[in-house]
């Protein structure tokens, strides 16, 4: 396949994602919010929307995994089986969910809710951006 048509699977992909994000509600961080906070305004309509992407994904793997290669690429890049859970796979994880705790947003529906000028979008991508940079030069120096 050649490099246009991989940038436009790509093109059509992510705007595919980003409409799914935003019908779903993921791009609105108050509904995140309310999904998280299940001791006070609980909406429990993001679990729904998880369980219909697993459904979704899962017979997507299942397909891919039975070809020898992807389109766009020599190899897939999968993580072993037996990777191990150690400090930097909790730590990131730990930082994921503070983050989304806190403003609602995960990568993603930042991307998108900036793409809509949504309020408070940009100082989020920003410190997103800046986490980003600091864990790559933390990488770096060790």
């Amino acid at each position: 396949m050649g490099v246009m048509v991989g940038a436009i699977g790509a093109l059509i992909s992510g705007l595919l994602f980003g409409l799914g994000l935003i019908l779903s509600g993921m791009a609105n961080p108050a509904k995140v919010l309310d999904f998280l906070d299940v001791t006070g305004t609980w909406d429990p309509s993001l679990a729904f929307v998880m369980a219909g992407a697993i459904g979704v994904a899962a017979p997507g793997f299942w397909l891919v995994r039975r070809r020898s290669a992807p389109l766009t690429g020599p190899v897939f890049h999968v993580p072993p089986a037996d990777a191990p859970v150690d400090r930097k796979l909790l730590v990131g994880a730990a930082v994921f969910g503070i983050g989304w705790g806190l403003a609602g947003f995960c990568p993603g529906p930042a991307l998108v809710a900036l793409a809509l000028a949504a309020p408070g979008t940009l100082a989020f991508v920003a410190a997103m951006v800046a986490a980003i940079a600091a864990g790559a030069l933390l990488q770096t120096r060790r």
